[in-house]
């Protein structure tokens, strides 16, 4: 067996332990349980109060100029990896990033505040785009700037290639995925959805997983992080719950990884790669005697890697700025549109009628006022729970929303748009049918557990 030194092993344990103590482990402040990152985040929010909404606004801003800028190639952006990576957008996403800034600042300066049967009231008001404003993007520039900065104390210095390295027994049986997969599923779970889709795509693009396996991991893994999670909870102001709330977001992960890839239409997929010749055998290497051995040499391997406080600054930096430049702006536009349906049309209730039925049979309270959830998390994670906050009364019923839109797993402003844009073989349609089929079980799932916590 390998001798690593205390040096060695304490590089791996004691960033990892600290990552976990901050981001997964809950504590009780005041009364409520909530996790050590969140409470510094209200605290800084707290006293940063009046100038969060000018700091969103500039943030949104800097981003759909650059991301317009960024359409033509300047050197300036694609020399620096992190300002490429940051700012460099589709048009599509440019677009949105642009309808964001202008909702953002008609917001700011109260355009049509006087006239509350105005188009631009409609855009503007307390319940759309001041609510996305003032109450929601004022939680997330703070959140993700703490997530950020700290996220590589989880993910860069052997937490998952350890834990990655313990699954790979189970994966292949559960999830009918390879054993090296389980990096990429907890890389999502614990870090971010769109990292895991990211590396997902680099492994099918370079021949590690098939194109099943990829469907498979990039529409059933790449979980909501805890940081998201944290948000919407807060959003429908049930923190005190985020114990029970997370374990079942959890539970509901699992079922679905493991009744998904068994039914269309990721039961048609073809085991057929980009690249042959490059799958990994299923077995551990040889020279390794457990799965503990070779996930502490993996992990003891990634720390030996660092490059010290350098890399990690700039992984958090990159973190942040993709967070807060890349996902503030969709947010914006996204949940400032869908609030305006919300609030002026019956689209939502036209789209979510098919689902008052089910919610009735399982006796969510106010039922009506749920379906109207249900579909528009296909759009955007947060929505959900921003509509919720506004018209749901029930702390159960606001609730299941909040584990719903989280667990539904694949929205377009993000996760869903990643996909689609990467070469993993999965289109539109069936990004569509795949997040009914888990909107429906984390329903059942989630509504019979609600009714004993509540």
């Amino acid at each position: 067996m390998e001798k690593y030194t205390a040096k060695q092993i304490a590089g791996f344990v004691i960033p990892s332990a600290v990552g976990i103590m901050l981001f997964m482990i809950p504590i009780q402040v005041d009364g409520s349980w909530t996790i050590a990152v969140k409470v510094v985040a209200d605290l800084i929010g707290g006293a940063l109060a009046d100038f969060l909404p000018l700091l969103c606004v500039i943030i949104v801003t800097v981003s759909a100029l650059l991301g317009v800028i960024s359409l033509g190639k300047p050197s300036f952006i694609t020399s620096y990896p992190i300002i490429d990576d940051t700012f460099t957008a589709t048009p599509v996403w440019a677009i949105i990033r642009v309808i964001g800034a202008v909702f953002i600042w008609l917001t700011f300066l109260g355009v049509g505040a006087d006239d509350e049967n105005s188009v631009l009231y409609m855009i503007t008001s307390p319940d759309a785009g001041g609510f996305v404003l003032n109450d929601l993007l004022t939680v997330l520039v703070v959140i993700f700037l703490l997530a950020g900065l700290l996220l590589p104390l989880l993910l860069d210095f052997g937490l998952l290639e350890f834990i990655g390295a313990l699954l790979t027994r189970v994966m292949r049986p559960l999830f009918k995925i390879p054993g090296r997969a389980a990096v990429d599923c907890i890389t999502s779970w614990i870090g971010d959805g769109t990292l895991g889709v990211m590396l997902t795509a680099n492994q099918y693009e370079s021949g590690y997983y098939s194109a099943r396996e990829a469907s498979i991991v990039s529409t059933t893994f790449s979980a909501v992080s805890i940081t998201f999670s944290i948000v919407v909870l807060a959003q429908v102001g049930l923190m005190d719950h985020f114990g029970p709330y997370y374990l079942l977001i959890c539970l509901i992960g699992i079922v679905c990884a493991i009744i998904l890839p068994r039914v269309p239409p990721l039961s048609l997929k073809k085991d057929t790669y980009l690249v042959e010749g490059r799958a990994m055998p299923e077995t551990l290497p040889e020279g390794y005697t457990s799965s503990v051995r070779y996930g502490l040499a993996l992990a003891v391997g990634r720390v030996n890697e660092y490059r010290g406080i350098g890399q990690f600054l700039e992984n958090g930096v990159k973190n942040a700025a993709g967070m807060r430049f890349g996902v503030l702006p969709v947010v914006m536009c996204i949940g400032t549109l869908a609030l305006v349906l919300a609030n002026n049309t019956q689209v939502f209730d036209v789209l979510g009628m098919p689902f008052t039925p089910l919610l009735q049979l399982l006796q969510v309270p106010e039922a009506d006022a749920v379906s109207k959830t249900m579909i528009v998390g296909f759009t955007d994670m947060f929505t959900p729970s921003v509509i919720a906050a506004a018209i749901v009364n029930s702390d159960m019923s606001r609730f299941i929303v909040a584990v719903i839109s989280v667990t539904q797993l694949i929205y377009l402003s993000e996760v869903g748009g990643l996909i689609l844009g990467s070469k993993i073989p999965v289109n539109l349609l069936e990004l569509f049918i795949l997040f009914l089929e888990r909107t429906i079980i984390s329903l059942l799932i989630a509504a019979p557990i609600a009714h004993l916590i509540f």
